[in-house]
């Protein structure tokens, strides 16, 4: 049986590694979307026509079509078996894609990655549970892969009681502006952390930590970061008491630049649409410079602290992928498999650290060849 599988926002770099991964390990025929139609020499979809090695049997199409074209949406949902909603920044996004997915009964992925829009998602839990529509949020790297490295830590405890989380991102990480978007509206407004069993406010990009990375990154410093990670676990892992996500850039005076930005500029300036338009195009610019240099990687460290045969322990997961877009497209893509397989099914709207069992997170990482350190410290 041939699958349809509608990504939208697929032209973008997040969305094409997306398709990119469907495409090698599905016989899925795969609708992407834009907003425009493909300009000839255009970057961001060169893959449309570069795909040799990708599965000679995949049909792969394009689409044009704007979310705020309802119709037009609402009929590519219907044709569809799964849809991939790529099209960030997700603090922008209402549901109406979720919603169009549980009244048509069709599976559901996103690559979301602020709390403002998984709030609103997880208010649709009951409907889609209702309807057998299987909604997974918030799928890729961070959050994503590295929601399925906590649950695996948390499962070698009696009793979890710490998560801390640290992500690094060499220069652009190979992703497209909306990405550098999305860092700088998250420095916008100070948000709510897990700490000691409490909800306290924290601002972001602060309380700079040096985490030890494995190689090529070795020591390099972190903040605190408003992810949908921060008040997802705390549910799913009641017994946690405290959930710390905090994220870095290489070269480190990227991180000293955004803890200006964060700090010097002032909240009104950083509150305007145009001045996220400005940094992140700078950004950009300056990335495309030093990613010779600095490479687009990713790194993630995932450290549960808990109770462990009646002591503390903690234990490590470690992740390093030489292009941190294409590692978020093995996250969203290998979950697309196995909802496509019937191998995952979980009716609801769920975050990935509650929808993907530790098994299946195994097997789809090693098929991708995608290597997992874990040790105990």
């Amino acid at each position: 049986m041939i699958h349809r599988v509608l990504i939208l926002g697929g032209r973008g770099r997040i969305g094409s590694s997306v398709a990119q991964d469907i495409a090698t390990h599905t016989q899925s025929q795969i609708t992407i979307t834009g907003r425009s139609p493909v300009a000839e020499g255009d970057a961001d979809a060169k893959w449309l026509t570069d795909n040799q090695h990708w599965n000679a049997g995949t049909q792969v199409q394009f689409l044009v079509l704007d979310l705020a074209e309802v119709g037009k949406l609402r009929e590519a949902i219907a044709r569809s078996d799964l849809v991939i909603h790529c099209a960030g920044p997700f603090h922008y996004r209402d549901t109406n894609v979720l919603q169009t997915c549980i009244e048509q009964g069709v599976n559901y992925l996103d690559v979301s990655d602020h709390r403002s829009y998984t709030s609103k998602a997880l208010n649709y839990n009951e409907q889609a549970a209702a309807a057998g529509v299987t909604a997974i949020i918030n799928t890729g790297i961070f959050p994503g892969i590295s929601n399925s490295m906590v649950r695996q830590g948390v499962e070698q405890f009696e009793q979890p009681e710490k998560i801390h989380l640290s992500y690094l991102v060499s220069g652009s990480g190979g992703a497209g502006i909306t990405v550098m978007r999305t860092t700088f509206l998250g420095l916008q407004h100070p948000f709510e952390a897990w700490i000691n069993g409490n909800w306290q406010l924290v601002k972001p990009y602060s309380q700079r930590e040096v985490i030890n990375f494995p190689a090529p990154y070795g020591r390099s410093g972190v903040y605190w970061f408003d992810m949908p990670e921060t008040f997802t676990m705390p549910h799913y892992f009641p017994s946690v008491k405290t959930v710390i996500t905090k994220f870095g850039s290489i070269p480190d005076f990227y991180n000293h630049l955004t803890w200006v930005a964060a700090h010097i500029f002032p909240k009104w300036l950083m509150q305007r649409r145009s001045m996220i338009e400005f940094l992140s195009y700078v950004s950009h610019f300056m990335t495309d410079v030093t990613n010779p240099f600095s490479g687009i990687g990713v790194a993630v460290r995932a450290e549960v602290t808990g109770q462990k045969d009646g002591e503390k322990a903690v234990y490590c997961s470690n992740l390093v992928y030489e292009n941190t877009a294409l590692a978020s497209g093995c996250g969203t893509g290998s979950i697309a498999q196995l909802l496509l397989e019937g191998k995952l099914k979980k009716p609801g709207v769920s975050p990935v650290e509650e929808a993907l069992p530790t098994d299946l997170f195994i097997q789809a990482m090693d098929s991708r060849g995608i290597k997992i350190d874990h040790h105990w410290l």
